[in-house]
């Protein structure tokens, strides 16, 4: 079976998230979506489950983070810079924040990250292996 991620998030209002992942480029999978859930697809490998707090309950008891706070942050890698930006816009002109972090440039690495409407952190990057200094150089 091929290794697949599934995560979950608890959202507050489901159809305005769908949108939001939808502006990112997300892909709705219908048969993993319902009133309470949306299935979310960023590659065939990166899988996020959209989940109203009452679907949420049903999986755990566990309380939500108190707003403005996060437990983790989770990241996508870009093809170039100009795809990191772009999902930036996207995420604030859809609901949620651009540049939730300050900006980090290291020449080989390019990271800025986003929230969604819920609060939720995403590291967006680009990445060029081929530049990474020797770690005595850094």
């Amino acid at each position: 079976m091929e290794k697949k991620i599934f995560v979950s998030l608890p959202v507050t209002d489901l159809n305005a998230s769908i949108a939001f992942y939808k502006a990112l480029n997300f892909t709705q999978n219908l048969h993993l979506s319902d009133e309470n859930a949306a299935g979310m697809m960023w590659s065939e490998a990166i899988h996020v489950m959209l989940l109203t707090h009452v679907k949420w309950r049903t999986l755990t008891s566990r309380p939500f983070p108190p707003a403005g706070t996060s437990a983790s942050m989770l990241s996508l890698t870009m093809e170039s810079r100009d795809a990191v930006d772009s999902l930036n816009l996207a995420a604030a002109a859809h609901g949620g924040r651009a540049d939730v972090n300050p900006v980090e440039d290291l020449g080989f690495m390019y990271t800025r990250d986003l929230a969604d409407p819920d609060g939720h952190l995403w590291g967006v990057i680009w990445m060029d292996p081929a530049a990474i200094p020797p770690a005595d150089d850094r």
